[in-house]
Formats: C-alpha cells, structure tokens, sequence
C-alpha cells in the first residue's frame, strides 16, 4: 500500500473532529478519512473498510499520537476529540483560502465552476462540473472517454486531497491538472505542498487564481463567436 506521509493526515483528521462536532471514535475515523486520499486504490479502499488494513490504522494512529502530543487533540479510550488548540489549528490551514471582495468580487466555488465550464465551452471542448469527484473536467466530444482536462477549485479545505485528484487523472490518462485558488497569497503554500508530496506532477500541473480564471473568462466572452468560427471543420 502507498500510504500518504503522517504529516498529511493530520489536518484531514482535524477537520474531521470538527465536522462531527469535536468528537468521534477512531473506528469510524479509519473510514472516513478515506475521502481525503483519492491516491488510494479500490482494492485498499475495501481493506480498510474492511478492517484488514494494519498498515492504514497505524498510520492513522501515528497522526494521532503527533496531534495528542502538541496538543491538537485528547485521546481516550479509543474516542478522539479536538481541543481548542487544535479548532484554532484548524482555522489557520483555511484561512488562506477566504474570498477577497476586492479582486474577486465575492466569485464563489461555484462561479468558478460556471466560469471554467464555458471556458471549455468557448474552446470547443466538451465541459462538466462535478464529474465524478472531479470539479470540472474537458473532453474532446461528450461521447470521449478521455478526460482532456481536470480542474479542482480550491477556496477552502485540503490541498493535498486536491493534489490527490490531480495526479490520479494524469497518471490515468495523462489528462492536464490544474488548481485554481482563491488569491496568489495560496501560491506559496500550493507550491511547497507540491514540493513535498507530489513531485511527480509537479511539473505538469497549472496553478492558476480566482482572478486569472475571471479575466480569461471575459476575454473570451468578447471574442467567443470569432473562437467558434476558427474552430469549425
């Protein structure tokens, strides 16, 4: 099993804790901290669902054991609960993600989505959001089963989880990644994530912002019939 790095699993646990409102057993912690490693196989998924996974619980238990010792978390007895440290923690890997009026003027997770979508659309790709866990995806024809081009909109949550998705589609099918952030403050910590996880696209993969994503989207409204014609066969 390629299991993540500790370090990656512990915000995910965090931000689990808090979702579940600061409490929750590790039997049920193991299951659902799946969701932020989409790098994990069918066949791993089922072992750790299935409780056959020591490698996975101990990986798990070692993040937890770190998070215990800073003082993120109190473990007893199997039953995990986050402290106030570890909510304030929390809010801090997060925080970087918060919309600016200013540039942005208040585009949401979805507007973005809108934006890429007839981006692609404009382009002469076929364009869906929310393809199976992607954000948005590109085809060539809706009846292609290459997916040409994967986007995931970050402007809140897990960078690595992001990542994840990414190098699962290029790997897959070579398919091109980008991330798309909130502001070029995310750049910096985008890019060490890169640098420390996910080497091996880190080559391939776009990161481009919020407001990139607006300024291409209105240029080629104003050009989108013109685009239409070059692309005719």
């Amino acid at each position: 099993m390629s299991l993540p790095k500790i370090s990656s699993i512990e915000t995910p646990i965090l931000q689990e804790l808090v979702a579940t409102g600061g409490t929750d057993n590790l039997r049920f912690l193991y299951e659902r901290l799946i969701a932020y490693f989409p790098q994990l196989s069918d066949q791993e998924i089922s072992e750790i669902r299935n409780g056959k996974s020591k490698n996975w619980r101990n990986a798990v238990q070692k993040a937890g054991k770190t998070l215990d010792e800073n003082g993120f978390v109190k473990r007893q007895h199997g039953v995990w609960k986050i402290t106030e440290k570890g909510k304030i923690e929390v809010e801090a890997e997060t925080s970087g993600f918060s919309l600016t009026t200013s540039n942005n003027e208040n585009l949401s997770h979805i507007n973005i989505q809108e934006r890429l979508v007839e981006i692609g659309e404009s382009l002469g790709f076929y364009a869906e959001t929310e393809f199976e866990f992607y954000d948005v995806i590109w085809r060539e024809t809706p009846n292609s089963q290459r997916l040409s081009h994967i986007f995931e909109v970050q402007n809140k949550g897990n960078l690595d989880s992001a990542f994840a998705k990414l190098k699962r589609a290029y790997n897959a099918q070579r398919s091109k990644p980008f991330l798309v952030l909130t502001t070029e403050r995310d750049l910096n910590r985008a890019r060490n994530s890169l640098s420390r996880e996910f080497q091996d696209i880190e080559k391939v993969v776009m990161i481009l912002t919020f407001a990139q994503i607006k300024q291409v989207h209105q240029n080629l409204t104003n050009i989108a019939e013109i685009i239409k014609e070059f692309l005719l066969k």
